[in-house]
């Protein structure tokens, strides 16, 4: 959190699934820009990349899932276990931020929440951003999910290491965040809400401008499938693919070629 702009203050919101872990920063007037981090170990602190230059000219919130690794704490027996339950959370985040309407954006697992829900409360988001989003345009790769596998089965701070070391293509990568991601390992989380893709016939309807930047070098999908898939689908989408960038390193590992994209879609 040490990366984060000074003036980041952490606030918990009440739902009616427990209390929500929100860092926020930014101008008290600018536009509600709310981040979803992806699965596994990323917590809110891993969109400390861009945090200072979203927060230049939005109200950021960066929230933790409920649920999985990070602050926000469940109610015993009341997790989410559906999308309309994670509607519903957002819902109440969204509330007690006192943020009627709010851009919204999220990497990976996180993308296809905010995809979800935007679909499901459009009148709440005005733009949404997915970064290299899984589940949502096209189904994981069989090689992906077997180098998973052993993670998924077992967590271990040396399994997710070794797997992201596979994923990212041996790259160097940010001591902090890949030891924020082995920290995950050993969190008591609960069973993630997955589910089908989003309905064709939902996402030709959805009227939100969407900006889709996918990471060229992912062994998530098939990035370019992903691509065509999403333009004959999105009536309003932008999309570009970010070369030589893996999945699980898109959003720390380009930040100026990605934070050129973020600020020039949403906009001042």
């Amino acid at each position: 959190m040490a990366k984060w702009p000074e003036d980041r203050e952490a606030v918990t919101v009440p739902t009616p699934f427990g209390e929500t872990y929100v860092n926020v920063c930014g101008p008290a007037d600018g536009r509600s820009l709310v981040l979803l981090p992806g699965g596994g170990g990323a917590t809110s602190a891993s969109w400390y990349a861009q945090a200072a230059q979203l927060a230049r000219t939005h109200r950021l919130y960066a929230m933790d899932l409920i649920g999985a690794p990070g602050r926000s704490v469940p109610v015993i027996g009341r997790r989410p276990r559906t999308v309309a339950d994670l509607a519903a959370w957002l819902d109440g985040v969204l509330d007690g931020l006192g943020a009627p309407a709010v851009d919204l954006g999220g990497h990976s697992y996180g993308g296809w929440i905010a995809l979800h829900y935007a679909l499901r409360a459009p009148a709440r988001v005005r733009r949404l951003f997915l970064l290299d989003p899984t589940q949502c345009f096209a189904g994981f790769e069989t090689a992906y999910l077997l180098h998973a596998l052993p993670m998924l089965l077992r967590p271990t701070p040396r399994r997710v290491r070794a797997f992201l070391e596979w994923e990212t293509g041996g790259v160097p990568l940010d001591p902090d965040w890949l030891h924020l991601q082995e920290a995950g390992a050993g969190f008591p989380s609960v069973k993630p809400v997955t589910g089908p893709r989003p309905a064709p016939e939902a996402l030709r309807g959805l009227n939100a401008s969407v900006l889709l930047l996918l990471a060229g070098s992912s062994r998530t999908y098939d990035t370019h499938l992903v691509a065509a898939r999403a333009g004959g689908l999105l009536p309003r989408v932008e999309t570009d693919i970010l070369p030589d960038v893996s999945h699980h390193a898109l959003p720390h590992a380009a930040p100026e070629r990605l934070g050129r994209h973020l600020t020039g879609f949403l906009g001042p």
